[in-house]
C-alpha cells in the first residue's frame, strides 16, 4: 500500500511537548501583555487624579483626630494650608540628584526638613525646599535655614506627603551630619529628637523665603506611562512564539 507514512510516536509526542510549552510561552506573554493594559488604566486613573489635587485650591491641614485615616493612595499631594511655628531644633537635609515633581529642580542638592508647630501644639515636619549642590555642607545648609527660625506664626501652603522607607541599596543616614537619603521622616524625627509628630509632612509651596534659599515651590505630576508600550511587546512577543511553533511544525511534517 503506498501513500504518506504514518505519523510515529515518538514523532507525535515530541510535537505534543513542544505545543505545551509554546502554550505556556504563549499564555505568559499574553497574560503580562493583560497586566500592562490594566496597569495603563490605573496609571491614567492615578495622573488624573494627582492631576486634580495638585490644580484644587488648598484646603485646612486636616485635624489631628483625621490624621490615622489619610492614607498616601487617597491623601498624597494634597494641597493644604495652615498656621505654624518652624521649631528651633535641628533640621535635617535629604540628598537628592533631582526632583520627579519639581520642573526647577535639576542637579544635585539637599531638601530641608525641619519641625514646626501647629496652634494645637502637635509638630509636623515641612520640606522647606531645596538647597542647590549642598551636597554634604552642614555649613551651607545651616546658613540657609538659621534665617527661617523666627520664632513667629506663619502661613505656610504646601502638598501633603507620606514618608519613605530605605530601600536595601539605600546608603545609610549620617545622623552628625544630619544627612538622609531618603525621605524617612520617622528616622529624622527619632535621631534629631523631634518629639511625636504627623504621620505625613508637607512639600513647601509657599512663602518663599527672602533668600529664596533654600527654594520651594509648586509639584506637577511626571508619572512615566510607558505601559502601552509594554503590552505592545509582550503580545509580540507572544505572537512570535506562536509564529514559530507553526513554522516548526510545517517544517517536521514536510520532512
Amino acid at each position: 500500500m503506498t501513500g504518506q507514512p504514518a505519523v510515529q510516536p515518538q514523532h507525535a509526542r515530541g510535537i505534543f511537548g513542544l505545543a505545551v510549552i509554546a502554550l505556556v510561552m504563549v499564555s505568559v506573554l499574553v497574560s503580562l501583555g493583560l497586566w500592562q493594559l490594566r496597569r495603563k488604566d490605573e496609571k491614567h486613573a492615578l495622573i488624573a487624579a494627582l492631576t486634580e489635587r495638585l490644580a484644587a485650591a488648598p484646603v485646612a491641614l486636616p485635624a489631628a483626630a483625621q490624621w490615622p485615616a489619610l492614607t498616601p493612595a487617597h491623601d498624597e499631594f494634597r494641597r493644604v494650608k495652615f498656621t505654624a511655628t518652624l521649631e528651633n531644633k535641628p533640621d535635617a537635609m535629604v540628598y537628592s540628584s533631582g526632583s520627579a515633581v519639581r520642573d526647577d529642580v535639576t542637579g544635585p542638592g539637599t531638601w530641608t526638613f525641619v519641625p514646626a508647630r501647629l496652634a494645637d501644639g502637635r509638630s509636623v515636619v515641612i520640606n522647606a525646599g531645596f538647597v542647590q549642590n549642598t551636597m554634604q555642607d552642614r555649613a551651607q545648609q545651616d546658613r540657609a535655614v538659621r534665617p527661617l527660625i523666627t520664632g513667629t506664626p506663619a502661613e505656610f501652603t504646601g502638598y501633603l506627603r507620606f514618608p519613605e522607607a530605605a530601600g536595601t541599596l539605600t546608603p545609610h543616614e549620617d545622623s552628625s551630619k544630619r544627612l538622609w537619603f531618603t525621605r524617612d521622616v520617622p528616622s529624622m524625627a527619632q535621631a534629631l529628637g523631634w518629639g511625636e509628630i504627623a504621620p505625613f509632612y508637607i512639600d513647601l509651596e509657599s512663602p518663599q523665603p527672602l533668600s529664596g534659599i533654600p527654594k520651594p515651590g509648586p509639584l506637577h505630576v511626571r508619572l512615566k506611562d510607558d505601559h502601552l508600550q509594554y503590552a505592545i511587546t509582550w503580545f509580540g512577543l507572544a505572537l512570535v512564539v506562536a509564529g514559530a511553533f507553526v513554522a516548526w511544525v510545517i517544517q517536521r511534517r514536510r520532512a
